[in-house]
């Protein structure tokens, strides 16, 4: 009697619970009418000197620090996506962004709509085609962290051969890459109407100490108003702080580095040659992949399969050596880039209600973070911007000397 008590009570919870899953998976949803992204990075080393993610004009404060010593100087920048399933109410589209006051980017931000254009057909000027090079060097492929390369690597691509359409079979899996899902932010493809910052007309940047923390709104003529708020936990990303970027006895390089607060996932990856004949390329992963297989952003799925897969370190690691084989490839010209991937914050107005009840969603809001450093392997970047390398030889006297604006040193086959 007591066994069939706790046989009818288990599955009555068995039962709730496939009820809830029911109800759930059959909740009436609709909307959201506009979604909202913002991407939020962290940028340190030279990539912190040019300005930060996606370039622009040279920080010089930056660079000065640097020069001065200032290692772990830094900068953050921010995108902001709109979109919406209205069209305006009435004229052009406007929107803008009132950030907190600890953004220090100004009190709005405007959210440009951007203006088709129609494409513009030029000719050519008359004369015979340009003259056909035949393209010649090769690239090497490593991957995975230890002291030495496994067997099977590098992956050898010919560029003459492969101008031909002959490749190495392992190209394959190259090309196949990681199968990662890319994230789709608000687009003027996805979206009736759309905005964007920065933009033509306001080009703000966001101070280091720039912050998210505090209050948003963002409101305009073509989606509802959207208002929420970022904690200390939902900030920016803090920069890189490298603990080692060395050459060691064995032929190897060291890189390593303190964790990051909220990042869950790093990727490491160097480029680099000894020649314009010969390009490297590295990467953390442990599974065969390119330098650049990776977008800047990952969905918190994309991290937790990634990692799954070993071609994400986990939040766990801090460190990761270069294989003898990939720094000897590259010679003194090994360039490497860390990132850390955050993850992201995911707001939705008005919250879900119990299921089986409707849910229609007004707005979205979708945060993602990331930080970046990077340098040259094994080179204190405030002895380079002292214009002594890591010999304390003149920069004439190297062949291939790095800059800040060319940092692979015309490495770019020909």
């Amino acid at each position: 009697m007591k066994l069939g008590r706790i046989a009818l009570l288990a599955g009555g919870v068995a039962g709730a619970s496939v009820a809830a899953g029911w109800a759930a998976e059959h909740q009436a949803v609709t909307g959201p009418v506009a979604v909202y992204w913002m991407s939020a990075a962290t940028t340190s080393g030279m990539g912190g000197m040019m300005g930060g993610a996606g370039g622009g004009r040279p920080n010089m404060a930056a660079i000065m620090a640097m020069r001065n010593g200032g290692g772990n100087s830094y900068s953050h920048s921010l995108i902001l996506q709109l979109g919406s399933s209205l069209r305006p109410s009435g004229g052009d589209p406007t929107a803008e962004h009132d950030p907190p006051q600890s953004l220090d980017a100004g009190p709005s931000l405007p959210l440009l709509t951007p203006q088709a254009t129609a494409p513009v057909h030029e000719e050519g000027p008359p004369g015979p085609p340009p003259q056909y090079k035949q393209p010649h060097g090769r690239m090497l492929i490593f991957w995975g962290c230890g002291e030495h390369a496994p067997p099977g690597q590098p992956v050898v691509i010919d560029f003459a051969q492969a101008a031909q359409g002959q490749m190495p079979p392992q190209f394959a899996a190259l090309m196949h890459g990681l199968a990662v899902r890319p994230m789709e932010p608000p687009s003027p493809a996805r979206n009736t109407t759309y905005g964007e910052w920065p933009n033509s007309q306001s080009q703000t940047t966001v101070p280091p100490d720039g912050s998210l923390q505090g209050d948003h709104f963002i409101h305009g003529n073509y989606s509802p108003d959207i208002k929420f708020s970022l904690t200390a936990n939902q900030d920016f990303l803090p920069p890189f702080v490298l603990t080692a970027n060395q050459r060691n006895d064995s032929g190897s390089a060291s890189l390593a580095w303190r964790p990051v607060d909220g990042a869950r996932a790093y990727f490491a990856s160097m480029m680099g040659a000894q020649s314009q004949d010969q390009i490297v390329m590295w990467t953390s992963s442990a599974t065969q992949t390119m330098a650049f297989a990776l977008p800047d952003y990952l969905s918190d799925g994309e991290i937790d399969r990634l990692i799954g897969s070993h071609a994400l370190l986990d939040a766990g690691t801090t460190s990761c050596t270069i294989p003898e084989e990939a720094v000897q490839a590259a010679g003194r010209g090994g360039f490497f880039t860390l990132n850390a991937y955050g993850g992201e914050t995911n707001i939705a107005y008005p919250p879900r209600p119990p299921a089986p009840r409707p849910w229609n969603i007004a707005w979205q809001v979708k945060v993602r973070y990331k930080s970046t450093t990077s340098g040259m392997v094994g080179m204190d970047m405030s002895r380079m911007m002292g214009g002594q390398n890591p010999q304390g030889q003149p920069p004439q006297q190297q062949q291939h000397r790095p800059s800040i604006f060319n940092p692979l040193g015309g490495l770019i086959p020909h």
